[in-house]
């Protein structure tokens, strides 16, 4: 999985771990990350189905696709954990998504089944948030928001309203924070052909800290990464930034204002956010 600041993944589209036949559609979309799914996209009665197609699967997928693809694994609590990790264990994926994540145990019993694979952690539940910190600092890769279990757990309407979620958000980004983990990922946006409920739901996630977006239809991958880019203005004003400090660094002014550290590493930031 790619995890360095330009190239970190932005987007991660679902795929029922049932569907081997939308895999590679899902990975041609330009999601910069494809979660083949194990846990609620897939029946009780077929779980053992889909661990055989995305094992078949990656066994002939070329190195470049195998290095983008997350599995989410049934929770630690579930009665499929344990065969879930022996099949990702033979089948090498590289990466999983552990759900309902609520504590360092869980994460260190995933790692230790899965030598060498990342583990990013669904926070989902009220328990999950409250023990957020020891999650993030027990060696998961990224954190991750599932919403729409969290706003279950505390039987909350977040149809129209997602602001109770603002509290929840600030604790995940700020374990990540402190735990020297990437800015973590926000939970999906059910509404399918609603484009402007999408990108609101990513400014508001942006808002908080967060870098990145669930998604469950390719066609919110493109726009996810539209409104991640920065526009014109912002890359200009970066660029005159860094020249306003090559030439007068550490006492540079540029529009009325001092171009100090933060502000040249903002700078730095945003040109690196502009890419495809």
């Amino acid at each position: 999985m790619k995890s360095d600041a330009t190239t970190l993944p932005r987007t991660y589209l679902f795929v029922p771990g049932t569907r081997p036949e939308r895999f590679a559609k899902a990975l041609a979309s330009g999601a910069d990350a494809v979660i083949l799914d194990l846990e609620d996209a897939v029946a009780a009665d077929d779980k053992a189905t889909a661990r055989s197609a995305i094992a078949i699967w990656l066994a002939s997928a070329s190195n470049e696709d195998r290095s983008r693809i997350v599995v989410r694994i049934n929770d630690a609590e579930s009665t499929w954990f344990a065969d879930d990790l022996s099949a990702m264990r033979e089948a090498g994926v590289t990466a999983v998504l552990l759900p309902k994540a609520e504590s360092a145990e869980q994460i260190a019993a995933t790692r230790a089944a899965l030598p060498g694979a990342t583990v990013l952690a669904l926070i989902e539940s009220a328990r999950g948030v409250a023990r957020v910190d020891s999650v993030a600092s027990a060696g998961a890769s990224r954190l991750v928001f599932g919403t729409l279990d969290f706003a279950l757990d505390l039987d909350m309407d977040i149809s129209t309203d997602a602001s109770g979620l603002a509290c929840a958000a600030s604790r995940i980004a700020i374990a990540s924070r402190v735990a020297g983990l990437p800015a973590p990922v926000a939970g999906v946006t059910p509404q399918l052909d609603d484009e402007a409920r999408l990108l609101a739901d990513l400014a508001e996630a942006r808002r908080h800290g967060f870098g990145a977006k669930l998604c469950i239809h390719p066609r919110q991958v493109l726009a996810i990464h539209a409104a991640l880019r920065p526009d014109a203005d912002a890359l200009d004003w970066a660029r005159r930034v860094l020249i306003a400090d090559a030439a007068s660094p550490g006492a540079a002014r540029l529009d009325g204002r001092m171009v100090d550290r933060p502000v040249v590493l903002q700078a730095q930031r945003t040109l690196a956010l502009a890419r495809d």
